[in-house]
């Protein structure tokens, strides 16, 4: 436990040195799984549109699974991505519905963080429709250092070195500092 506190404060210190060392918001994902093709999956589509003003991609099945009734290649969801200063505001929408607390779980050792909220309602704005229903999303926040791009460009592509990557622990502190959560 020492190391890593020893570790967090070795990082704060370069963070001041070093720009690149900073961590940042690389993407939000906003995902609902409908199961199912059709009109639930344009309900799906709409509440995405209206939580995030981004026109939805549908996802679609992997695999057969005979029991859920899904073949390979039917659209069963939808999602959308957010970037820049527009994910920074829906994180903070979405924290507020979880009262700024999260799980320990929550976070990956590669620095990311997933959760999902029940119903689209409790954001602030919406109202229950009864055209629609009820959905669920879950949200997904990818952290990086910038830089990252290295391993993403079409040309002359890189591995990322170890002491780049964003590790758990700095996550949580990231969130803690930059969005004033509780890490439970």
């Amino acid at each position: 436990m020492t190391e890593e506190k020893d570790r967090a404060q070795e990082q704060e210190k370069t963070t001041k040195e070093n720009p690149m060392r900073e961590i940042i918001v690389g993407k939000v994902v906003v995902n609902i799984g409908a199961g199912q093709g059709g009109e639930h999956l344009q309900k799906a589509e709409k509440v995405i549109q209206l939580l995030t003003n981004k026109k939805p991609v549908r996802t679609y099945a992997k695999a057969t699974n005979k029991d859920l009734g899904v073949r390979k290649g039917m659209p069963i969801g939808c999602k959308t991505t957010l970037r820049g200063d527009v994910c920074y505001e829906f994180i903070k929408k979405a924290l507020w519905i979880r009262n700024n607390k999260l799980p320990n779980y929550c976070f990956d050792s590669s620095g990311n963080l997933s959760f999902g909220i029940s119903d689209y309602t409790d954001f602030e704005g919406m109202k229950y429709d009864p055209d629609i229903g009820i959905f669920g999303l879950d949200i997904n926040i990818v952290l990086e250092r910038r830089g990252f791009r290295v391993a993403r460009r079409r040309r002359k592509r890189a591995k990322i070195g170890h002491n780049h990557r964003v590790a758990r622990e700095e996550a949580i502190k990231f969130m803690m500092d930059k969005f004033h959560i509780e890490v439970i």
